[in-house]
């Protein structure tokens, strides 16, 4: 590889860092032919980009792009690595992978690490974490249903209770009445 190709490919990830916060990298050495086209197949329908690129590329990207973490960088960027983006949903690529390991009966491509929302989760172990996460969207949903569940609360006994000290005050009237 020339340098201008490494210059290129540095560029062009150094874009895709900086546009897409959220990605992975995997080490999907030692699968099989079958089970990485299989993998390729289920990141394209999922709309998420894997590619391969040189360990080396991945730090000058990444520190050209001021999104570097030295811990990051020396325990994860070391061996085959493998970097899947998901600019939409950053919790897709965990779910692609818990899928995949469920469909092939291997614990290959291994997580070696992810940034998520400018926070760095290192190692395999962290891929349940990362499939639990909630979004910006699903945090702001759920403290907006906590802040109107008491109200709702309120009014529902409001109402309930108005319904009853009116039936009372109802039938007391019609026993004087009568």
């Amino acid at each position: 590889m020339t340098r201008e190709e490494k210059t290129a490919v540095i560029e062009e990830l150094r874009e895709k860092f900086a546009s897409s916060p959220n990605f992975y990298v995997c080490d999907a050495s030692g699968m099989t032919v079958a089970q990485t086209n299989n993998f390729r197949r289920m990141c394209f329908e999922r709309g998420i980009e894997y590619r391969v690129f040189k360990n080396t590329l991945i730090k000058k990207a990444l520190e050209t792009s001021g999104a570097t973490n030295d811990e990051f960088n020396t325990k994860v960027l070391k061996g085959f690595s493998g970097v899947m983006f998901a600019p939409e949903n950053f919790k897709a690529p965990a779910s692609l992978l818990k899928d995949f390991y469920k469909q092939s009966n291997a614990k290959m491509p291994a997580l070696k690490g992810a940034t998520v929302e400018a926070s760095y989760f290192i190692g395999a172990e962290q891929l349940d974490a990362l499939t639990m996460l909630k979004s910006k969207q699903e945090l702001i949903g759920d403290v907006i249903g906590l802040l109107q569940s008491p109200a709702k609360n309120v009014i529902s006994a409001l109402k309930g209770q108005g319904g009853k000290i009116a039936g009372i005050v109802k039938t007391l009237s019609e026993r004087e009445a009568a």
